[in-house]
């Protein structure tokens, strides 16, 4: 065996504030502690930074002189226990900190300027946000989340296609919060083409904020109503227009109680479907050990029969003291998809 040297590394040393000390006010320690987290949180960034240029290495490497398959990747992330979805995020942003200071934005020193968060959040911002937020860092400001945050919204909303010329325009006088405009430019460009017309007419005719609050809130939940609904098998059964069934939930001012329901039913589905895996693979466990045991195991025989209630056809849970001791009952009835429905009854 031989041993790895590694040079001496500078120890990160913090001053934190005695939890004990009472002759320091609140408000100054919870001050120094902020500090110290600003410090960490600057540590981490570049030492994610530069795990994803060594990833990017150990990646590029392979694809010059290996079979190209990946497979040595894949093995040396297994050997640092990294998965593969935090190794290829650890490469983006060491891509995303080479293209900001590569291309001349921002400079090597002003990475400290930045938390983690902060960064990412700026790595995929607008071109424009980028600028502002490199500039600021640039001349020693430091960069929060927050920040970014408040200048990508402020860029969103003054200047989206997505709004009408009049709430854009009430933006950059300030007339409208950004903080409010750009939740709606976000859901706007999840709908449809015509949805987004039919939107932009109601705010243009009423560039208020409590109208662009009332239709930020209509498109989140035709967004959640539509997103569920294609996966609902329920809906798959027969010729349902679940489009206009939105439109007449709307008409009655109803839209957010059928967007919780189609979320429920997808909810419900779900959950069924796991049901049905845990019942299947808990009715194999039990025959096996049904079958190894016998007379000599008493005990497990015991168990076993208990787990009958919860094995076979019909089973019986109990919802526990917070239902009141109730108990369900339930019979899972498998069909084959050709099936034909039972005739009604009465």
């Amino acid at each position: 065996m031989t041993a790895s040297v590694v040079p001496d590394q500078p120890v990160l040393e913090l001053d934190l504030p005695d939890p004990e000390q009472d002759d320091i006010s609140t408000m100054e320690f919870l001050a120094r502690l902020e500090q110290a987290w600003a410090v960490c949180d600057r540590f981490d960034l570049q030492t994610e930074i530069w795990r994803g240029r060594i990833l990017r290495a150990v990646r590029d490497r392979e694809k010059r002189g290996g079979e190209g398959r990946g497979a040595g990747f894949l093995q040396w992330l297994r050997e640092q226990e990294i998965s593969k979805t935090r190794a290829y995020g650890l490469i983006q942003l060491a891509e995303s900190a080479d293209d900001l200071v590569g291309g001349g934005m921002l400079e090597q020193e002003s990475v400290n300027q930045f938390s983690k968060r902060a960064f990412m959040e700026t790595a995929q911002a607008a071109p424009e946000v980028q600028v502002m937020i490199s500039e600021a860092a640039n001349e020693g400001q430091e960069i929060t989340r927050k920040q970014v945050r408040r200048l990508t919204d402020e860029f969103t909303a003054a200047t989206s296609p997505l709004l009408p010329e009049e709430i854009r325009q009430r933006t950059q006088e300030n007339l409208l919060p950004s903080k409010a405009v750009a939740p709606l430019v976000r859901e706007l460009a999840k709908l449809p083409d015509e949805q987004q017309d039919d939107f932009r007419k109601v705010l243009q005719d009423e560039p208020e904020l409590d109208r662009i609050k009332d239709v930020t809130s209509t498109a989140r939940w035709i967004t959640k109503a539509t997103e569920a609904g294609i996966a609902v098998r329920a809906f798959q059964q027969g010729e349902l227009n679940l489009e206009k069934a939105m439109q007449e939930a709307l008409r009655l001012d109803a839209l957010g109680l059928l967007a919780d329901a189609v979320g429920q039913a997808q909810a419900l589905e779900a959950s069924v479907l796991k049901l049905h895996t845990s019942w299947r693979r808990l009715g194999g466990l039990q025959e096996r050990l049904w079958v190894e045991s016998g007379s000599s195991t008493p005990y497990l025989r015991d168990v076993l029969t208990a787990l009958q209630s919860l094995s076979g056809v019909t089973m019986r849970v109990s919802l526990g003291e917070l239902a009141g001791g109730k108990r369900v009952r339930l019979q899972i009835v498998e069909e084959s998809p050709d099936q034909l429905d039972p005739p009604p009854l009465g």
